[in-house]
């Protein structure tokens, strides 16, 4: 079975923001949301500062807190690719997934229910990449699956230094950034 994850390089990503766009039109996001954002970290002190530019959405865990909180059963691990979803059927809006959740990942959409990154698994399903990779300009943004050791992602893991978010967290994000 797979599981799918997202390698992302900081070196080349510039911040242009089309993922955030291919998202909220392959997703039908409401204005003033967003299910993936683009972040600008400086680092370091004047004059030698480091800015890296990285895009963030839901890490799709291996140890969901939004999950494991869900009173409604709504939020669930697919059978997929393990990734996390939200039934917006089941979903009351409590917006206990949105406390649990240490990446501000999700949000109550407009018709009450929480929302967030997909991976776009309708496309996935299909043979597609998510809509964010699939228009990436300078191509900082890779998909697949980190089981499989041929897999483009777990190359990319094993040949550079690598951090994912919060790792002290324990949620085992399947989210990673190349340094």
């Amino acid at each position: 079975m797979a599981r799918f994850g997202m390698v992302i390089d900081t070196v080349k990503c510039v911040g242009c923001m089309d993922c955030v766009v291919a998202c909220k039109t392959e997703n039908n996001v409401p204005e003033g949301y967003n299910r993936d954002w683009i972040v600008q970290d400086v680092r370091g002190d004047y004059p030698t500062l480091n800015m890296e530019i990285r895009t963030e959405r839901c890490n799709h865990c291996d140890e969901p807190p939004c999950v494991s909180c869900c009173p409604c059963g709504a939020s669930h691990i697919h059978d997929l690719g393990g990734v996390v979803l939200v039934d917006h059927d089941k979903c009351s809006g409590c917006k206990a997934c949105i406390a649990a959740c240490p990446y501000d990942a999700r949000f109550i959409h407009p018709d009450g229910y929480a929302d967030k990154c997909t991976f776009c698994i309708h496309r996935v399903e299909q043979g597609l990449q998510p809509a964010c990779v699939s228009v990436c300009p300078t191509h900082c943004m890779y998909f697949g699956d980190l089981d499989d050791p041929n897999s483009e992602v777990r190359k990319l893991l094993a040949s550079r230094k690598n951090y994912s978010l919060m790792p002290e967290a324990g949620t085992k994000p399947q989210i990673f950034y190349l340094e």
